[in-house]
C-alpha cells in the first residue's frame, strides 16, 4: 500500500517550530516529545537498515520507526502484534461492543486531569458491567471485558470514552456453567446508565477530597468544595450516554473490529486532504447526521489541528487497552480454558491461524523474493549502500 501524500509527520515538520515558538510555555514535555518522534519517525535521524533481496538483489532503505503510540504511522504493526495475541482468547460466542461516554461538563475538566479522570472512566464503567452481569435478575455471571480509551472526537475535539468488546455471557457466580444473554440483548443500557452515573460521580467526589484534582483557569473556582459539589449537582440527574451495539457477526468479525479501534490515534493519515500555509483540511464524520450525509470535509487553521491533536496525549505510562474481569492479565489463561470447558471447545479451536497471524517478513516489491539485511545504519548516520532505482515505466501506445 502507497504511503499518503500527506502525512501528521510533514505537518509537524513544516508547521511544528512555529507553533512551538508561538506557544512556548503552554505545551507540556509530553507533548513536546511526541512532535519530535513523530517528525522522526521513519527518517534517517532514527537510523534504519538496507535489506536486499536475495533473487534479484533488488535494495531498499528502510528507516526506523519511532514507536510512539500516538504516531499514525506506527500504530498498524503494533496492532498486528496485539490481535495475534488477543485471537487465541476469543471464544465461539456473539461479542458484544458497549460504549460509555463522558458528560461534556465532565470532558471539560478531565482535560487537566487526564490520569485520574480516565482512571475513572475504565474503573467506573468496568465496575459497572460486571456488577450488572453479575446480578441473578439481570445475566447472572461473571464476564470479560476488554476496554479500549478514545479521547476525541472525529472533529479532534476532547471527547473522552470507552469502548468495551465483551463475550455475550460468561462463566456461572458458582463456576459450574456458562450463561449465555438473551439473543441480541446483552444488558439493560438504562441500568448501566444510571449505576455508572452514580459510580463515576462517587468516586470523583472522593478523589476532590483526597486533593487529587487540579484545576486552572475557567475552572479555577472548582478546587472549593462546595463549589464542585454545585458544579456535579446537575450531572446527577442529566442521563449519561451508554450505548450497546448489536452483535458482530462472529468471532473474526471481532478481530476486524479490534484492528481499526485498539491502536487508533486521534486522526490517521488517510483522512488528510490538504495542507496549506494556513489551513489543513481532512475528512471528518458527523455522527448527528444520517447516511451519507455524515461524511464531511473540515478545514482548521494549522495552529488549531495541531493544537487538536496534542491534546490526546495521554501521560506517560497510562495504558489506554485494559482488561477485566475473566479476561484480567493475572487469570485470563485459566477463566478462557474454563470457559471453553463449559463450552465444550477444544483448545485448537481457538488458536490463531497460520492466515490469521501475518508473519511479519518483508518481501521484494519486484519479485516477491526474500529481504535479507545486509546493512544497519545508526541515528543521524548515511548508510553506505544505496537503495536500487525504481524500474522505468514503458508505455506500449499501440492505438
Amino acid at each position: 500500500m502507497s504511503r499518503p501524500s500527506l502525512e501528521v509527520a510533514g505537518i509537524f515538520r513544516s508547521h511544528g517550530p512555529a507553533w512551538r515558538r508561538a506557544n512556548a510555555g503552554h505545551v507540556s514535555l509530553g507533548q513536546l516529545k511526541v512532535m519530535s518522534a513523530i517528525e522522526n519517525c521513519r527518517t534517517a535521524a532514527l537510523g534504519g537498515h538496507v535489506a536486499r533481496c536475495e533473487k534479484c538483489a533488488h535494495s531498499q532503505i528502510s528507516y526506523n520507526s519511532c514507536r510512539n503510540r500516538h504516531c499514525p504511522k506506527c500504530q498498524g504493526a503494533a496492532a498486528k502484534d496485539w490481535l495475534a495475541a488477543r485471537e487465541a482468547d476469543l471464544l465461539p460466542v456473539p461479542y458484544y461492543h458497549v460504549v460509555f461516554t463522558l458528560p461534556a461538563a465532565i470532558a471539560d475538566i478531565a482535560y487537566q486531569n487526564k490520569a485520574v479522570i480516565y482512571d475513572l472512566l475504565f474503573k467506573a464503567s468496568a465496575e459497572t458491567l460486571t456488577i450488572i452481569a453479575a446480578d441473578p435478575k439481570h445475566l447472572g455471571a461473571r464476564i470479560g471485558i476488554t476496554s479500549v480509551l478514545h479521547t476525541w472526537g472525529s472533529a479532534m475535539t476532547h471527547h473522552p470514552h470507552v469502548h468495551m468488546i465483551v463475550p455475550g455471557g460468561g462463566i456461572s457466580l458458582d463456576g459450574e456453567r456458562w450463561v449465555a444473554c438473551r439473543s441480541g440483548f446483552f444488558l439493560p443500557v438504562r441500568v448501566l446508565s444510571r449505576l455508572f452515573r452514580r459510580l463515576f460521580l462517587e468516586r470523583l467526589l472522593t478523589a476532590h477530597q483526597a486533593g487529587r484534582l487540579k484545576f486552572f483557569g475557567d475552572h479555577a473556582a472548582l478546587a472549593n468544595a462546595p463549589a464542585f459539589v454545585a458544579y456535579l449537582a446537575p450531572l446527577r440527574r442529566a442521563e449519561w450516554v451508554v450505548y450497546a451495539k448489536r452483535p458482530f457477526g462472529g468471532p473474526q468479525a471481532v478481530l476486524a473490529y479490534l484492528s481499526r479501534y485498539t491502536h487508533r490515534v486521534a486522526i490517521a493519515n488517510s483522512r488528510l486532504i490538504a495542507c496549506d500555509r494556513g489551513a489543513v483540511t481532512f475528512r471528518w464524520k458527523d455522527y448527528r447526521a444520517e447516511g451519507r450525509d455524515r461524511q464531511k470535509v473540515m478545514t482548521l487553521a494549522t495552529a488549531e489541528f495541531i493544537r487538536r491533536f496534542l491534546i490526546h496525549v495521554l501521560p506517560s505510562g497510562f495504558h489506554r487497552i485494559r482488561h477485566y474481569g475473566l479476561l484480567a492479565s493475572g487469570t485470563r489463561a485459566d477463566n478462557i480454558a474454563r470457559a471453553r470447558e463449559l463450552l465444550v471447545v477444544s483448545k485448537s479451536e481457538g488458536q490463531p491461524t497460520a492466515d490469521a497471524v501475518d508473519s511479519g517478513k518483508p518481501t521484494c516489491p519486484c519479485c516477491g523474493g526474500r529481504m535479507i539485511i545486509i546493512e544497519v545504519f545508526e541515528r543521524g548516520a548515511t548508510p553506505r549502500h544505496r537503495p536500487t532505482d525504481p524500474p522505468i515505466a514503458i508505455r506500449v501506445d499501440t492505438s
